[in-house]
């Protein structure tokens, strides 16, 4: 098979996606010309400007935690393999998708002490199935602040203005540095004001508690600074690392591990608790590890969880790509108790993943929407599923939206291009049918990490 047109293609698609998530006034270089603009008025109802940002998966409710976390990981992805995508011809488009979303960060933190977190009710958007363009749900704000405080959104939301402040400083330093030291304000607010989000959150709460969060952003400042009070705190909370088998916008403990193992590599010491975290993350992942401990399917697709499952097969794949680089760098290897794994075992890993996602599985289908002749086609998505408002401006309220297109029994009117949706269950079994939201509908953090490992299976495979 001819690997190049088809990866560069998944690329170029896997960015293009985030165009159909856009909320707000929508550019003149808008791409997903089937969507138009929404949410125009969001924050209007206490005085705010949280006009702008994405819609995180097929509803109309913008949740700031697993948006911050879709901006870390694209930007993480820029970092690593930045000039593979320049040379791609991809590089613009992702920095647009970055800075889509730290626009509306930015807008979200109104204060010293005050982030809001979300903007629309999830009851009542779950109860509707309208176009953006027609919501008409209560569009309800949250926020957090000393009184309320979520450590785990505050703390996400400044590593992901770190990490795109880092990719952002050559093309425009002023912008970047504004983005720095808006993070190292909210890594403040989040450590200061401690308190877990999920006491008050309505979706997207955390599970996992706000320690991973808090040196999440701690890591990602010290990369962006290389300030000692950073490195300061991450040594002294070093403790609160625990050792994972899964990343996600909720679990970070994988990414500080990676990430920080590489400044271990490079000769900071004090850091090597996270090498040797990052290294059981693996070998709990590998399936071909004596201690592996995620399940894989008879296909080979990697499988944590119902709903959703694809988020950590790209996350994890993500992971695997960018420290099988940092091991082949130090010239290292990992061991997984009497079994050594060169670097390249992981890209392996990696890549096999990326294969089976767009095609290479039991069901010769690729999960990634309009990627080859064989896709889903009934995601689960409001905006794609409903005859674009350039058709028919006709406005579908709730009812009709359900009883006229959520139940309707073909495929969507408009194709969500580069759409990576949930996937299959752990047998390889999947149902193209638009209800099943477990492995039809999509979201910007399964695709944010897939962008960067595309971008580096291109480099490796020299597409340029």
């Amino acid at each position: 098979m001819d690997l190049k047109s088809p990866q560069l293609d998944a690329l170029s698609k896997s960015i293009l996606f985030f165009e159909a998530q856009r909320s707000g006034p929508l550019p003149s270089s808008q791409r997903q010309n089937w969507r138009g603009d929404s949410g125009l008025y969001d924050g209007a109802a206490e005085n705010v400007d949280l006009v702008g940002g994405y819609y995180d998966a097929g509803d109309n409710v913008k949740y700031l935690f697993p948006m911050a976390f879709t901006i870390t990981m694209l930007s993480w992805g820029a970092i690593e393999y930045g000039n593979s995508m320049a040379q791609l011809g991809e590089l613009q488009n992702v920095l647009d998708a970055i800075r889509w979303g730290t626009d509306f960060m930015i807008k979200a933190n109104t204060g010293p002490t005050t982030l809001w977190v979300q903007v629309g009710d999830p009851r009542a958007d779950h109860n509707c199935w309208e176009r953006p363009e027609d919501m008409d749900t209560d569009r309800q704000l949250y926020k957090v602040d000393e009184n309320n405080p979520g450590t785990e959104i505050a703390a996400e939301t400044a590593a992901a203005l770190a990490a795109s402040s880092i990719v952002l400083s050559g093309v425009d330093p002023g912008y970047s540095n504004f983005l720095l030291r808006r993070a190292e304000a909210l890594f403040e607010f989040a450590n200061q004001y401690r308190g877990s989000f999920w006491k008050t959150c309505p979706f997207y709460c955390s599970f996992n508690g706000f320690h991973d969060e808090l040196l999440w952003a701690a890591a990602w400042l010290f990369k962006a600074t290389n300030a000692a009070s950073y490195l300061d705190f991450i040594e002294r909370n070093m403790d609160k690392s625990v050792p994972t088998s899964e990343f996600s916008w909720d679990n970070k403990h994988a990414g500080v591990q990676v990430l920080l193992s590489n400044f271990y590599l490079s000769g900071q010491e004090s850091l090597a608790k996270f090498k040797d975290h990052a290294d059981r993350f693996f070998c709990s992942v590998l399936p071909y590890s004596p201690v592996n401990r995620v399940s894989t399917t008879p296909g080979g697709m990697m499988f944590v969880r119902t709903g959703a499952n694809m988020q950590y097969v790209t996350s994890t794949s993500f992971l695997a790509a960018v420290f099988g680089d940092y091991l082949q760098a130090a010239t290292q290897t990992l061991a997984c108790q009497d079994y050594i794994f060169a670097p390249d075992t992981l890209m392996s890993f990696a890549l096999n993943q990326v294969n089976y996602i767009l095609g290479q599985n039991p069901l010769g289908m690729s999960y990634m929407v309009g990627y080859s002749n064989y896709y889903p086609l009934e995601p689960h998505h409001r905006g794609a599923s409903i005859v674009s408002i350039y058709e028919d401006s006709t406005p579908v309220n709730c009812v009709l939206g359900f009883n006229e297109w959520f139940y309707r029994p073909f495929p969507n009117p408009n194709v969500l291009t580069g759409a990576i949706v949930g996937g299959p269950d752990r047998w390889d079994a999947f149902l193209d049918w638009r209800p099943n939201s477990a492995q039809l509908e999509p979201t910007t953090y399964i695709n944010a990490p897939f962008v960067g490992l595309l971008a580096r299976i291109c480099s490796l495979y020299n597409f340029f």
